[in-house]
């Protein structure tokens, strides 16, 4: 795999419109009333639904959070510091085989979705974090330059 990208404006405003079209489709797919009892009186079926649902959904809700962090940086309204504190996107684990098959193919195709967008994101912050403790901290940098005057 290559250098990580960038994360720049333009690249969280991008994935930020994919992340509220994807929440909407879930939203859709997964509003449970009148859904469960489509699902029929199986309780593995009902609970298979259940937490696919709140799994799904949960990761959606953290995607959205993770990106609105970096508009709100990349607006000025956080320091680099904050969103290294609070920004970071949280792992889930992805959805259960066997619930998953007790759903029907366009839900599964659904959660498979949400798994792969929260994935890049998961990329894409690992790969700014890597990439930028490689650099100084504010800290060293001034010392550096402290050096620089003394020595010059």
């Amino acid at each position: 795999m290559g250098k990580p990208a960038n994360i720049n404006p333009r690249i969280v405003e991008g994935l930020y419109c994919e992340a509220l079209v994807l929440s909407d489709e879930v939203r859709a797919v997964f509003a449970l009333s009148g859904r469960l009892d489509a699902v029929g009186e199986e309780d593995d079926a009902r609970l298979a639904l259940s937490c696919e649902a709140l799994r799904t959904t949960t990761r959606m809700m953290h995607s959205v959070a993770w990106l609105l962090n970096h508009r709100a940086y990349f607006a000025g309204e956080l320091s680099e510091f904050q969103l290294r504190r609070y920004g970071k996107l949280a792992d889930f684990p992805e959805g259960e085989a066997a619930r998953l098959a007790l759903l029907d193919s366009d839900t599964r195709e659904l959660v498979r979705a949400t798994e792969r967008f929260h994935a890049r994101l998961k990329r894409l912050d690992a790969g700014w974090r890597e990439r930028d403790t490689a650099a100084p901290s504010a800290i060293a940098a001034l010392r550096e330059r402290l050096g620089q005057q003394v020595r010059g």
